[in-house]
């Protein structure tokens, strides 16, 4: 049966980040494997990152959403009965940080799927530099996340100065417990149950770790639907602005309070003879050129304000048919 992982994580965590790590392990040592990109939203901008591990032995397919719970759902099975037809070594799942765990379960508990596939392991990232209070439906997807997981690794421990990694550690898996205990789940972590290490010393034992981390079947209350958390993201479209003015445009974007509590923006503009990758977070800008793309910018965080965004974007924007959702 083919290995299936996991990976989540609530929006900004860095799932991708680690996901790029991961599968390098696996391809490295040769091992035939394929990304699913599974995303909720309208558009996988993360496919798009993902690219660069595109190669003979490493497949990478998506789900676009767009579409109803039901829909997308149905399409999650479609893509999965492909690959299992294919008989990778593993299949790595990296859905939206908008994400119902039960999707995943139930459906590899429908046949042929259950003949085919093998859950691995359930990995959940957590930012060390997460909020210490975060709205009720990201506490409810930090808590929904971790419920079920294999191992918590922590990500972007390197930013943390006034801590050491295990008392960043500490914090956080208190702050995860909490969540846990507001929907009414019974599991506790403790320091077993998390990686905290800088993600450039990972070395072949911690990928062997995180290949037999298992998961856990986590009973909590469901409090929210992906549909009722939608308004965390938010689609500005095409754009067309001087190249000059895209890295000072993200940075006013990500330090102006009035736009919300953001956690990053990722997307793709156009420039001259191609495409410009955008992925930013509090931490840093990276902007690199791709050979493809699609004029939009995504905007995740809490209380974004769409039309104080519009008010930045707008004046250098050159595109007459720029929307907003």
């Amino acid at each position: 049966m083919t290995k299936i992982d996991l990976i989540t994580g609530i929006l900004g965590s860095g799932k991708t980040t680690f996901l790029m790590k991961y599968a390098r392990h696996f391809i490295d040592k040769g091992e035939n494997i394929a990304i699913l990109e599974n995303d909720f939203g309208a558009v996988n901008i993360d496919m798009m990152i993902l690219q660069e591990l595109k190669c003979d032995n490493c497949r990478l397919e998506m789900i676009a959403g767009g579409c109803d719970a039901d829909c997308h759902r149905r399409r999650f099975k479609t893509q999965l009965i492909s690959l299992g037809m294919q008989h990778f070594d593993r299949v790595l799942v990296e859905p939206s940080g908008i994400f119902d765990m039960d999707e995943f379960f139930d459906i590899l508990h429908e046949s042929p799927l259950d003949r085919w596939f093998e859950i691995g392991s359930v990995l959940t990232i957590v930012d060390a530099e997460m909020e210490e209070q975060l709205s009720e439906q990201m506490e409810y997807l930090l808590g929904s996340e971790a419920a079920c997981c294999g191992k918590l690794i922590l990500s972007k421990l390197g930013n943390i100065k006034n801590e050491t990694a295990e008392q960043a550690a500490e914090r956080i898996l208190s702050h995860v417990n909490h969540a846990l205990e507001n929907i009414r789940c019974d599991r506790r972590l403790t320091m077993r149950d998390m990686i905290a290490k800088d993600w450039e010393t990972f070395d072949d034992d911690d990928y062997k770790l995180f290949k037999n981390a298992g998961y856990r079947g986590s009973s909590y209350v469901k409090k929210f639907s992906p549909e009722d958390i939608q308004s965390s993201v938010h689609y500005f479209m095409h754009i067309n602005i001087d190249r000059n003015e895209i890295s000072p445009l993200i940075e006013r974007i990500m330090n102006d309070e009035s736009c919300g509590s953001i956690f990053r923006i990722k997307g793709s503009l156009p420039i001259e003879g191609g495409w410009l990758k955008v992925n930013a977070t509090r931490e840093k800008t990276e902007i690199s050129p791709v050979d493809e793309g699609q004029p939009v910018l995504i905007v995740i965080g809490d209380g974004i304000s769409r039309e104080r965004i519009d008010e930045h974007i707008m004046p250098l924007n050159t595109d007459k048919e720029y929307v907003s959702i």
